[in-house]
């Protein structure tokens, strides 16, 4: 289990070469949930994401001679943003895999960012590459099953303790796993009283099925959200979200598309539905929990592009 001083090792590795983003109340989503919302804008990170966090990390931790070798990663998406933008930063080769479904923005920055990209049929065919370009010497910078790179996530949770000590209820969306693993962590530590909700959307539902099935599984990803859409968790993130996390709800696409629709409009921010599932899944939480709540949301990021809202808006008769 990642604890409290890995967390806080981390912050000190990446401080300087990634933002501290704003924790904010939200007076227009408190007013749309009817509770008070205090958001964590990691939209604002570089990159877009929280990603650049555990990258930074696992890039700074590296040998010099696994730094001349480079650096390989799985991605939907942020992951691979993030790791070809740091990498460039820090001057460490980097290969990225991803399947041809991300979306095009996310490939283009990855390419310009000077990444080799890899492309495959899906993310299990992605991740079904990994071992031989590990044969030819690259380093894994997995996207959540790595222990430094949940601690640089970890530092998320880290910030939103110091900076939002009132919240009872802080929600986070899961992919793999990594960001809710580091951020529990250190609410744990930091907060013990806060309790710590997950949100996946249907048909993405790694962390969910893992915890009904007692373990890790592989799963039938299907979610127009792709960065959210692991084929399955790891060992380490479910151990971490089993002991640390409350529930794991689960909400449709077509309402994370609503709740980025809501985000603009009540929050002022362009958020991809990965975090904008994080809006209904705050109802389910402020059903279960009755009066008195205070939300927090890792608003984890804001990688979507105009053309891919519109045309998600119209598939699911949002306009």
């Amino acid at each position: 289990m990642i604890g409290i001083s890995d967390i806080e090792a981390a912050a000190r590795l990446i401080e300087g070469h990634v933002v501290r983003t704003p924790t904010v109340p939200s007076p227009g989503l408190s007013e749309l949930l009817g509770a008070p919302v205090t958001a964590k804008l990691e939209l604002l990170q570089r990159t877009g994401s929280f990603k650049a966090r555990g990258a930074a990390a696992k890039l700074l931790s590296l040998t010099e001679a696994e730094r001349a070798a480079g650096v390989v990663a799985v991605s939907g998406g942020n992951h691979g943003i993030a790791l070809a933008v740091m990498a460039a930063a820090l001057d460490v080769k980097a290969t990225v895999v991803m399947p041809r479904t991300a979306p095009a923005r996310s490939l283009a920055l990855v390419a310009e960012s000077g990444a080799s990209v890899r492309l495959t049929d899906g993310m299990a065919s992605a991740f079904e590459l990994l071992p031989r370009l590990r044969d030819e010497g690259l380093t894994l910078v997995h996207p959540f099953d790595d222990p430094v790179v949940i601690a640089g996530q970890g530092t998320v949770g880290l910030e939103l303790a110091e900076d939002a000590d009132d919240v009872t209820d802080v929600i986070v969306s899961i992919g793999g796993g990594g960001l809710i693993a580091g951020v529990a962590a250190a609410l744990r530590a930091r907060r013990p009283g806060v309790r710590v909700w997950g949100v996946e959307t249907a048909g993405a539902q790694a962390m969910s099925e893992a915890v009904a099935a007692g373990g890790p599984l592989p799963v039938a990803v299907s979610s127009i959200v792709t960065t959210l859409s692991a084929p399955s968790v790891s060992r380490l993130t479910y151990d971490h979200a089993a002991a640390l996390v409350e529930e794991v709800l689960v909400v449709p696409d077509r309402e994370a598309v609503r709740g980025s629709l809501e985000f603009a409009e009540h929050a002022k921010v362009w958020a991809e539905p990965a975090a904008g599932c994080l809006l209904p899944a705050a109802r389910q939480v402020l059903e279960r929990v009755g009066a008195g709540a205070r939300i927090g949301l890792v608003v984890c990021g804001g990688n979507v592009t105009h053309q891919e809202i519109s045309e998600w808006t119209a598939r699911f008769g949002l306009d």
